[in-house]
């Protein structure tokens, strides 16, 4: 699940959650091998160090404060949470953190180009590094991924005039819109969380 809050100013609050509570007996299984089609499976200590790297390499990024994340290692429920200055510099950020801590330095702009603002339009769509990952998902795990759910929710300052995607759902007081899709739908058609949402402006 992503939650997005972008300000008139372009700044706002990204939160990122991935639950895999219900699937933690086969993350176990996976956790308890020393490699997997061909790679090495790294341990919880591991694991560990990469996500507190993670977050000290984006704390320091310019226009990143508050970067917070919460490890539960029993359930496999992992939150995190920042705050930006403007969406170039999040995506910016980001980039440069997974660049990092993966030791992949040639990471593409590309990969972490999925919002596009400017003060009026928000476009989003899901960054091609994560759907390039639901891409290598095997036969195994396609139970796994119909059972599972995607959401994706934005909220602004100002009321939402109009957005594309039929499937978004828009709240009451219309400054906040939802996109919900099973993960395996999304893994056979990435578009399906693409939106471009107009806004009300003075």
């Amino acid at each position: 699940m992503d939650e997005l809050t972008i300000h008139d100013d372009g700044s706002g609050t990204l939160k990122y959650a991935i639950n895999l509570s219900s699937s933690r007996v086969k993350v176990n299984s996976i956790l308890a091998l020393d490699s997997l089609d061909g790679k090495k499976v790294p341990n919880i200590d591991e694991i560990k160090t990469k996500v507190q790297l993670f977050k000290k390499t984006l704390a320091l990024q310019n226009g990143i404060s508050g970067v917070s994340v919460l490890e539960n290692y029993t359930d496999f429920i992992f939150k995190f949470e920042c705050n930006f200055t403007n969406i170039d510099l999040l995506q910016e950020g980001l980039r440069k953190s997974f660049s990092i801590i993966s030791n992949e330095k040639t990471i593409s702009e590309s990969n972490f180009s999925w919002l596009s603002w400017d003060s009026k339009v928000l476009k989003r769509s899901i960054p091609s590094i994560a759907t390039d990952k639901l891409k290598n998902f095997t036969d195994i795990d396609l139970a796994l991924l119909k059972t599972g759910t995607y959401t994706s929710i934005t909220r602004f300052d100002n009321p939402v005039v109009r957005f594309e995607n039929p499937l978004s759902k828009l709240s009451k007081d219309k400054k906040a819109l939802m996109l919900r899709t099973d993960t395996y739908s999304l893994k056979e058609k990435q578009s399906l969380l693409e939106n471009t949402i107009y806004l009300f402006s003075n």
